[in-house]
C-alpha cells in the first residue's frame, strides 16, 4: 500500500516562498491567480498493519510536519 502525506502551513502562518511564486506569477501577466501554498508531499510506501491510519499520523505529527505551524492530510490508496 501507499500512503500520501500532504503538509501546508496552516492558515494565518507567514508563506514567504508561497508569496514569492505568487509574485512571479504575477509578473508573468497571470493575474487571475491570487495566492499560492507552499508545502510539502511525501509518498510512503507501507505493508499492511493494524490502525495504519493512526500509525501515520503519528508519525506526520512528530517527523513529517511541525504541529506548531503546519498540518497535514493523510490518504493511503489501496493495496498494489
Amino acid at each position: 500500500m501507499k500512503a500520501q502525506v500532504f503538509v501546508k502551513f496552516k492558515n494565518g502562518v507567514l508563506d514567504p516562498q508561497g508569496q514569492t511564486i505568487l509574485g512571479a506569477v504575477n509578473r508573468m501577466g497571470h493575474s487571475f491567480v491570487k495566492d499560492v501554498k507552499v508545502g510539502k508531499f511525501f509518498e510512503i510506501e507501507i505493508e499492511k498493519c493494524e490502525n495504519p491510519d493512526e500509525k501515520l499520523k503519528e508519525i506526520a505529527d512528530k517527523v513529517l510536519a511541525n504541529p506548531i505551524i503546519e498540518e497535514f492530510r493523510i490518504e493511503i490508496a489501496g493495496e498494489n
